[in-house]
């Protein structure tokens, strides 16, 4: 009986030790998931700071842009756009085209905004250009903020800007 009770002893003692193991090793999955949820809210920040910054440098190119684009047309109106759909600029313009006595509507535009910040990480730009009531292209661009390239959406921004000069001025 003497044995046995010590064989009970034993085993006792050997699942008191993987008791407290399992609760520490409980604590620290608890504590790891605590840091990390606490990193993740410090990328989550950085990354919104990170679009933030920017959607204002592309908002600032963009508003140079167009504000350059109207000088060269005169007759269209500039207009900053701040909304849930995004920052940027729209340029707009109605003509009127008179045929035969009847007279006719046409609206010109460009638009380009940077979408607002969401869970995908993403910095987002849409471009819409119209002239003379045609479409001239509807597009978006973007890329996550962990690999984002400024550079290129500015100069996809000119290239949008500058095509839809050309194609305005061709219209003339």
């Amino acid at each position: 009986m003497f044995r046995s009770r010590n064989c009970k002893i034993g085993r006792d003692m050997d699942f008191e030790q993987r008791l407290q193991k399992a609760i520490d090793r409980g604590q620290k999955q608890r504590q790891n998931a605590q840091e990390s949820q606490q990193a993740k809210l410090s990328t989550e920040e950085e990354r919104k700071s990170l679009h933030s910054s920017a959607r204002l440098e592309l908002t600032e190119h963009i508003d140079v842009c167009l504000h350059k684009l109207v000088d060269h047309f005169p007759g269209f109106e500039y207009e900053t756009v701040m909304s849930d759909k995004g920052w940027g600029a729209r340029i707009r313009r109605d003509d009127i085209e008179m045929n035969r006595g009847s007279a006719d509507r046409l609206y010109s535009h460009l638009e380009m905004v940077v979408r607002p910040y969401s869970k995908a990480a993403l910095i987002d730009l849409t471009a819409k250009g119209t002239i003379r009531n045609k479409e001239l292209f509807a597009r978006n661009h973007f890329q996550r903020l962990t690999e984002l390239d400024l550079d290129s959406f500015m100069n996809l921004i000119d290239l949008w800007v500058l095509e839809f000069a050309e194609a305005f001025s061709a219209q003339g």
